[in-house]
């Protein structure tokens, strides 16, 4: 189990690969964000997108997603997060495009209040699968102390 006492700042990690489909990214669009350039490919188009893309909040559900798995793999002593600060969308997100992710944790502190508990900063780059930076933002993770 990983636990506070064992994340080191500067450390960097890649993980995760979401492969994005139409079927899913029109499905996210109908229910969440419903522009037309993220539902047709005709509306889509007609703007500087130039064809269907997905929409920022569905490239962070991805981004989530790969962010929990890896979560489990390193077995991480995680008590969720109090929110993100500087997110980005650097270029849009298309289907057939397969995403990855690098972050690299930049600060921690231990709770003053909460002894059980610490905080740590980290920056995501999320990436195509042509390397291109697509999203980036800075989260806040809280996690266990070692008992």
């Amino acid at each position: 189990m990983q636990y506070f006492e064992d994340i080191e700042v500067g450390a960097k990690d890649r993980f995760g690969s979401y492969a994005v489909t139409r079927e899913e990214v029109v499905d996210f669009a109908r229910k969440y964000d419903p522009q037309p350039f993220h539902l047709s490919d005709e509306a889509a188009a007609e703007t500087h997108f130039g064809r269907l893309s997905a929409s920022g909040w569905h490239t962070c559900a991805m981004t989530m997603a790969m962010l929990v798995e890896n979560m489990k793999t390193k077995q991480q002593a995680g008590l969720g997060s109090p929110g993100l600060d500087e997110l980005r969308w650097l270029k849009p997100v298309y289907p057939g495009d397969t995403l990855r992710c690098e972050s690299e944790v930049l600060d921690k502190r231990a709770s003053k209040s909460r002894p059980e508990m610490g905080s740590f900063r980290s920056r995501t780059t999320v990436f195509n699968q042509d390397d291109v930076p697509v999203m980036t933002f800075v989260s806040t993770g809280l996690i266990r102390r070692r008992p």
